[in-house]
Parts: structure tokens; sequence; C-alpha cells
């Protein structure tokens, strides 16, 4: 990584990051040699990545053809506009986020319990803890899907909350941030390790 000062190494940082998003972006290698992105739902669980889907179309082909594949997810924050800098210089404007990209092998899960494990806590991480039943293997729509685990080979994890700006400048952008108020600026603030209500 070539900004070593956003590069986060804490396995539970990272973890804390994909437990807070929903959504991934899973790259297979496509038949006709052009990569090819989808979006998932997904969970994190004991280290391993898990999502369901449909038991034909073209991610689940190339993965069994091919099971090197990356996933990544990010989280956008807050975006700096050219309202932070007097001279409104557009080589200023940048965006917050954090992002965790993951190369690995993907493999269909066999039936059994570490399928009805993986398919129970995908669902009880969107329905974020909320009462809901249980998935079974006598479900239904337990043999008509299929759950992909990819197990990480190599994991890479930043987050981009101005580090190489000065003390004095991300106190600066934090006020800014906190006083604009727009979606995410909060959540910036706080990750740049400032607390609004004392800004």
């Amino acid at each position: 990584m070539r900004l070593k000062q956003c590069e986060i190494t804490d396995p539970q940082d990272i973890q804390r990051i994909l437990s807070s998003t929903t959504i991934g972006r899973l790259a297979t290698n496509g038949a006709d040699g052009y990569p090819y992105i989808t979006p998932v739902n997904f969970v994190c669980h004991e280290g391993n990545i898990y999502f369901h889907c449909a038991s034909k179309g073209e991610k689940l082909d190339n993965l069994q053809r091919d099971p090197k594949v990356c996933f990544e997810i990010d989280i956008p924050l807050a975006y700096i506009d050219a309202g932070f800098d007097l001279h409104k210089r557009i080589c200023h404007l940048h965006q917050y986020y954090h992002s965790v990209i993951i190369r690995g092998k993907a493999s269909v899960v066999p039936e059994g319990p570490l399928k009805v494990t993986a398919l129970n806590a995908l669902v009880t991480k969107h329905e974020r803890g909320a009462g809901h039943e249980l998935v079974n293997k006598e479900m239904p729509g337990y043999s008509s899907c299929e759950v992909i685990e990819v197990e990480p080979a190599s994991m890479s994890a930043k987050s981009d909350l101005g580090q190489k700006k000065s003390p004095d400048e991300r106190l600066a952008i934090a006020k800014y941030l906190k006083n604009r108020n727009w979606p995410g600026d909060l959540e910036a603030v706080k990750a740049m390790g400032f607390d609004p209500a004392d800004l």
C-alpha cells in the first residue's frame, strides 16, 4: 500500500469495518477473459466471507471454473468539497472512506451444518439481531440456494481520513464537517478521532 499512514492492520479494526456494511463486491474471472464484478450481501464469519446465490448463473460458473476471486467493500464517509477551500481549488476535493480488499479462493459450501451456520450468520447480520426465524435444512429455500465461502489468502484495509494533513488542518476539517453536517460527516469526524460535542 502506497499510503502507509492510511493502512489498517489491526484484525479487530478490519472486522469492525467488514461488520459495518452489508454489501460487498465480488470479482470473478469471466470466461471471456474480462473480470466480472457483482454486488453480494455478505457476512464475515470466523475469518471467511460467506454469501448466498442462485444455483445457476455467471458468477457461480466463473468461480467454479477459476476459484481465485477478489472481494471488496467500501464505506464512503465525508466528501471534502470546494466549500472547505477558500480558493476553491479542485485538486483539494477529496473523499474520506474505509475499505477492505480480500484476495482468496471461493468454493461452494456443501449441504450440512456449515451451510446452515453461514445462512444464519448472514440473516442475523442483515436483520441486525432482531428476532427472526432460524434457517434449517427443512426450509424450501435452503436447497434452492448455494452458499459460497471465500477463504482469504491476503487482506488489506485502508481508512482515508486526512492522515497526511497537519493537526491544525485536521481540526479545521473536523469543524467544517461538523457544521456542514451532510450524511457521513459526523461519522467521519468521529473516525478522525474527534468528539463532535467538543468542536
